[in-house]
C-alpha cells in the first residue's frame, strides 16, 4: 500500500515552528495540523502561542483552539482526530505538515500507535490519587519500580498525573503500561514522514529566546488570560498549561508578581529541556539550528525534497 506522505515540523517551544511549517506549506501548497497539546483549547491563545489570522498568512490549521477550556483530552483522541485531518487534506491534494512541540502526540500519531480501550474507573483513579497525597511521589514512583521498572525509569516523582495513570493501567487490566505500550505497536505506519526539527545550537540563545516571548506576552494581555482562567477554577489538561498555573499563586496573594513571572521563564525552559530530551531520542529527525543558519526556510524546503521527493 502506497504511503501518505508528510512533513512533521517539530523542536522545543519558541524555537519557530510555526513560521518553519507555514513556509513548508506555501511551498508544498499545504495545509497545518497542529501538534500542541495546549493549542487545542479555546481562552489560551496567548499562553499557549495559537497563530493568529496574521501570522497563518492564509495557511489553514487545523486542531487549533477547539476544545473548550478544561476539557479532557487525551493522545489517543489527538491521533484519531489527525488522522481523519490528514485524510481529508490529502483528499483534497494537500501536502499535511504536522507542526508542535507534543513528543508523544508526534511520535505517537507517526508510529501509528493502536491505543487499547479502557473504561475509566474514577473510584480506582480517586483511591490511587489519595494514596500519592498521602505517601508522595518519591515512594509512588519507588513501588512504581518493583510492577513496571521500564515506565518507572522514564517518569519524575513530580510528575503526580502519569504515574498515578500507570498505576491505574495496573490495577485495572492486570498488565503494566509498558507492556500496554508494547503491544500498542503493532502496525505499520500508513505515513512516509520527513522530520525536521528546530532549535538552536547554543541552547542561552533558546533560553533569552524563551524570555523575551513571556515579556511579550505579558505585554500582550497574558495576566488577564491567566486571571479569566483562575476565576473558573475548572480541571482539566488546561488548567496545567505552562502560562496560567504559574500567576494562581500570584492572585492569592502569595507571592509577588516578579515571582511569578520569574517562574513562568523557569519553567518554560525547564520544558523546552524536557522537548529537546525527547526530542533528540528519535533519530529520524534532520536538525535545523537557527544561529546557524542562514536561511532556514530554504533548508528545510530542501531536506524535504531530498528526504521525500516532494518536488
Amino acid at each position: 500500500m502506497k504511503k501518505q506522505k508528510i512533513i512533521c515540523v517539530v523542536g522545543p517551544t519558541a524555537s519557530g515552528k510555526t513560521g518553519l511549517g507555514i513556509a513548508l506549506a506555501k511551498h508544498f501548497d499545504g495545509e497545518v495540523i497542529s501538534a500542541d497539546s495546549m493549542q487545542i483549547y479555546q481562552d489560551m491563545h496567548i499562553a499557549s502561542a495559537a497563530p493568529d489570522e496574521s501570522e497563518t498568512e492564509g495557511v489553514p490549521h487545523h486542531l487549533v483552539e477547539f476544545l473548550p477550556y478544561g476539557s479532557s483530552y487525551t493522545v489517543a483522541d489527538y491521533v484519531k482526530a489527525a488522522r481523519k485531518k490528514i485524510t481529508d487534506i490529502a483528499s483534497r491534494d494537500k501536502l499535511p505538515i504536522i507542526v508542535g512541540g507534543t513528543g508523544l502526540y508526534i511520535n505517537s500519531l507517526v508510529n501509528n500507535v493502536e491505543f487499547i480501550k479502557q473504561e475509566t474507573d474514577f473510584e480506582l483513579r480517586e483511591h490511587i490519587t489519595r494514596e500519592f497525597d498521602r505517601i508522595g511521589g518519591e515512594e509512588m514512583l519507588e513501588r512504581l519500580r518493583d510492577i513496571d521498572p521500564d515506565a518507572a525509569s522514564k517518569l519524575h516523582a513530580n510528575d503526580k498525573r502519569r504515574i498515578i495513570r500507570a498505576f491505574e493501567i495496573y490495577e485495572s487490566t492486570g498488565h503494566t503500561k509498558s507492556f500496554n505500550d508494547e503491544i500498542s505497536i503493532q502496525n505499520e505506519s500508513p505515513y512516509e514522514c520527513c522530520m525536521i526539527g528546530i532549535t538552536y545550537s547554543d541552547r542561552e540563545k533558546l533560553y533569552e529566546r524563551i524570555n523575551t516571548r513571556v515579556d511579550v506576552m505579558l505585554q500582550n494581555g497574558l495576566m488577564p488570560e491567566a486571571q479569566l482562567a483562575f476565576q473558573k477554577k475548572i480541571g482539566g489538561g488546561a488548567v496545567q498549561a505552562i502560562g496560567h498555573k504559574e500567576f494562581f499563586d500570584y492572585f492569592k496573594g502569595e507571592i509577588s508578581l516578579d515571582e511569578a513571572v520569574e517562574n513562568l521563564k523557569r519553567s518554560t525552559r525547564r520544558y523546552a529541556k524536557r522537548q529537546l530530551t525527547w526530542f533528540n531520542k528519535d533519530c529520524r529527525i534532520n536538525w535545523i539550528y537557527k544561529d546557524k543558519t542562514p536561511n532556514i526556510e530554504e533548508l528545510a524546503i530542501a531536506i524535504a525534497e531530498r528526504e521525500d521527493n516532494y518536488a
